[in-house]
């Protein structure tokens, strides 16, 4: 059986007989108004993060949703579209897309304004996704990219590349891990499947993305998701897991690489009213300006009298580039 294989089996088990630990998210439920997401879908709700945010979802976007789970993130995503076949939703396992037009039926009863026409439920691979290219205004993926080992991670994120229309946005949630990991964890099918031993770290997240032609990349949150202990896990070192949320944007690849933001902010502190670095940076005096990273490693070479902070993993737009 291959890992692909365990975790259709994971996900079909999961659909039949709802697994509410199977993964854990430290996000709330977002609960918009006139939203009522039903239970049965927070039950399902199979993510380590959220990819619902307002910010992207402007203008009647049409959205793309691979690993459709209960269903949760769909409603929400229609939540914001809110017309017929604006949210298309993917997966490979039937039973869970069978789940779903259950469960959208119950948010019919539960939503005066929901309509499952708004949802288009389609049985799909993420390494060949049935979707036109360039169609795709937000595309989405919750706790799946991370199950893929690193041929099929390129392929998906190069999927999700080619079906977004010029500046769309693909957000995800994912887990990641520093550390590395034995043979015995990253080759355990089962905690491929579960979310845990597919962990890579940020950087090599980045670098498929990047790779992939995403010019723009925002980390939008990074949070604490699972430890990997001895006593528990085929290892003898505690691995400590993280999931970030994380938007990659179809932008044109700057000549100078990708700009990564990663919440880092520039302050100058100096007696002029601005500082111009003549680069279309402009500071004033003593006003944060979000920036990416490699506009951030520029501006403290070119003058001392900024202040460059940490890098905090939290980014929403703003700034500069």
């Amino acid at each position: 059986m291959s890992y692909l294989e365990a975790t259709n089996d994971l996900y079909k088990e999961a659909a039949l007989t709802p697994d509410v630990g199977l993964c854990c998210t430290t996000n709330p439920i977002w609960q918009f108004p006139g939203l009522s997401v039903p239970k049965i879908m927070q039950e399902m709700n199979y993510g380590c993060g959220s990819t619902v945010s307002a910010q992207d979802l402007v203008n009647n976007p049409k959205v793309l949703y691979v690993g459709v789970g209960g269903g949760m993130e769909l409603l929400q995503f229609a939540y914001f579209s809110r017309q017929k076949h604006g949210v298309i939703g993917i997966d490979v396992v039937d039973e869970m897309l069978e789940a779903s037009r259950k469960n959208f039926r119950i948010a019919e009863e539960e939503n005066d304004w929901f309509n499952s026409e708004f949802v288009d439920l389609v049985k799909g691979d993420a390494l060949h996704l049935p979707v036109k290219d360039e169609s795709i205004d937000v595309a989405a993926q919750n706790c799946l990219f991370n199950i893929f080992k690193i041929d099929d991670l390129k392929k998906a994120v190069g999927e999700m590349y080619r079906v977004l229309k010029p500046h769309g946005r693909l957000v995800m949630s994912d887990p990641i891990c520093e550390q590395p990991m034995n043979d015995t964890l990253r080759n355990d099918d089962r905690l491929r499947a579960q979310c845990l031993s597919g962990s890579i770290p940020l950087k090599d997240y980045i670098k498929v993305l990047t790779d992939a032609g995403f010019g723009t990349i925002e980390i939008r949150a990074r949070k604490s998701y699972r430890v990997l202990s001895p006593n528990h896990y085929p290892t003898d070192k505690l691995i400590f897991i993280e999931s970030i949320e994380i938007a990659a944007i179809k932008d044109p690849m700057p000549s100078d690489g990708p700009c990564v933001f990663t919440g880092k902010t520039a302050i100058y502190y100096g007696d002029e009213p601005y500082f111009d670095d003549g680069l279309g940076h402009v500071l004033m005096q003593n006003q944060p300006l979000a920036v990416c990273d490699k506009t951030a490693a520029a501006l403290a070479k070119s003058n001392p009298e900024i202040h460059i902070s940490e890098s905090t993993w939290h980014y929403n737009g703003g700034g500069c580039c």
